[in-house]
């Protein structure tokens, strides 16, 4: 092949082997006598600004695109307050806002708390930001839920021309209002992709419970077995006695993840056949001795085909032994009212008694697993009685030169107990728990506690560092709640946190921990003080 063929693929492999190794050959290129070739590279660099201005100049016009459409619909809801978007672009640039390089938390960390604040006021972002805040919730799904409600119906339109946004079709924002018997909606769920069918499906059980069931009954022989789990999933909103029936039968799918979850949503219901039938079971594992002193354990002695129809796998997943796993499971889906009921004793009276195996009544190697079960039990049927029970009174500190401070057993998963409680009791016992352990324990707690936290819940966290900082620990030794206080910590603490920075060493990494977190907490307060102007 010639280069006067093509002088484009010449200068390409010249520049790729080097002009040492492949000469330009000055006689047969096109345009030679525009250029200098004493000096091989800036000749190369010379043809090849010339050839590409050749190239450019000979493209043909294109066919004129098409119309995009009508145009979005309108948005009625008030725009953001200027001050407020400014800062909007300021999060999805992730920039510091001005303080310099690490002297804020990474901004994109507080683009959450920012999104659910604006969509809790009703207000629209401008249309130019758009754009932008649907790239950050491609990214990030945590993000979607309130970037598609913020967004609007702008969102929506520029989702339909934009292959990337697609998630914003499928994310469930909100509960729009619904026409009975639409035909797009019958489409949707038979055509559809399966994301937006579960997105549909949850929709319809939280306006229509009784709807939504019967869409989900009218193709369920046909549907593969990993959707009806989740398709299962969505029935938790609007879960009613109503259900019964229909989970009653998926009790024998072919699918034993579908037959356990279906298990566990009646599990929830206390008056449905299978909660009735785990009572019956429990009784019988679980029974007052005689002298009302302690617990009798039996535990089953095998796995009946009955019990596999209620969800209990006969082989352990977690490597325990067969008998406590089997145990565990059917006290962990009887109700718990049973327990009073069948003892006349409240849920700290049964909780203090001992626990033996009706073998040997001295024995109490089942006390853990019969608390464990009734852990798992509070937090799935929402019991606050048994999760207070369990967790115990808020840890209390030592009186002074008496010893060790007194805590509670908090038995099971204490994070997952929390979130069963009320919001502020919840803080409280945090609050607590942290002034007696510190923060070595206490990042699951905080975790279940809702943002932002309480002032109480602040002050404790703030001392709790203090006490870390004056202890010569690291900051990096608690970095994980560090994280969470930058998102957390009620902005009204930063003097606190000021305080902790001007007396820690100067230089220290104590002294910057503190200073960001102060400097992150004052643009916490403007950008919430922004929203609500």
């Amino acid at each position: 092949m010639t280069i006067t063929q093509d002088p484009w693929e010449t200068l390409h492999t010249s520049a790729l082997l080097g002009t040492d190794r492949r000469p330009l050959p000055a006689t047969a290129l096109p345009l030679a006598d525009a250029v200098d070739h004493a000096d091989q590279a800036t000749a190369l660099l010379e043809l090849a600004a010339l050839a590409t201005v050749r190239r450019r100049a000979g493209a043909l016009p294109v066919p004129a695109a098409e119309p995009p459409g009508p145009p979005a619909p309108e948005d009625t809801r008030p725009e953001l307050p200027e001050p407020a978007a400014r800062r909007l672009a300021v999060l999805l640039a992730g920039r510091t806002g001005g303080g310099g390089g690490g002297t804020l938390a990474n901004l994109t960390e507080l683009l959450p708390q920012w999104l659910a604040t604006a969509r809790a006021r009703g207000l629209r972002p401008p249309a130019a930001l758009i754009p932008g805040l649907l790239d950050a919730a491609r990214a990030r799904s945590e993000l979607r839920s309130d970037t598609v409600a913020l967004a609007g119906p702008l969102g929506r339109w520029l989702a339909e021309r934009n292959p990337d946004w697609r998630f914003v079709l499928r994310t469930t924002a909100q509960e729009p209002a619904l026409e009975q018997d639409d035909p797009a909606d019958h489409q949707l769920w038979h055509e559809g992709l399966f994301a937006e069918r579960v997105t549909h499906l949850t929709l319809l059980r939280r306006r229509d419970p009784a709807a939504g069931l019967e869409l989900l009954r009218s193709t369920w022989s046909t549907e593969r077995a990993e959707d009806r789990l989740l398709f299962l999933d969505a029935l938790q909103d609007g879960l009613s006695p109503a259900d019964e029936p229909f989970l009653e039968a998926a009790l024998g799918d072919r699918s034993k993840n579908v037959r356990a979850t279906a298990a566990e949503l009646l599990s929830t219901l206390p008056g449905s056949a299978l909660a009735g039938r785990m009572a019956g079971r429990a009784r019988a594992a679980v029974r007052l001795a005689g002298t009302g002193t302690h617990l009798l354990v039996t535990p089953p002695a095998e796995c009946d085909a009955q019990m596999q129809r209620d969800g209990i796998t006969p082989k352990s997943p977690t490597g325990r032994g067969e008998r406590a796993w089997w145990f565990g499971e059917l006290v962990a889906a009887a109700p718990l009212a049973l327990w009073p009921e069948s003892t006349g004793l409240k849920p700290e009276q049964l909780l203090a008694l001992r626990v033996g195996d009706s073998m040997d009544e001295t024995d109490s190697s089942w006390a853990d697993d019969l608390r464990e079960a009734w852990a798992r039990a509070a937090v799935r049927q929402h019991d606050a009685d048994w999760a207070r029970a369990l967790l115990g009174p808020a840890p209390v500190p030592p009186t002074r030169g008496v010893g060790r401070a007194r805590s509670a057993r908090a038995t099971g998963a204490p994070a997952k107990l929390l979130a069963v409680l009320p919001p502020e009791e919840r803080a409280a016992w945090t609050a607590a728990f942290i002034e007696v352990h510190g923060l070595g324990e206490a990042f699951q707690l905080l975790g279940a506690c809702a943002t932002p936290w309480t002032p109480p819940l602040s002050t404790a966290v703030v001392d709790a560092l203090a006490r870390a900082a004056a202890s010569g620990a690291y900051p990096w030794s608690h970095s994980g709640v560090l994280g969470m206080t930058e998102r957390a910590l009620a902005p009204e603490t930063a003097d606190a946190v000021e305080e902790l920075a001007a007396e820690a060493a100067p230089d220290s990494a104590w002294a910057e921990t503190f200073a960001r977190l102060a400097g992150t907490l004052r643009f916490r307060a403007a950008m919430l003080a922004e929203l609500a102007g």
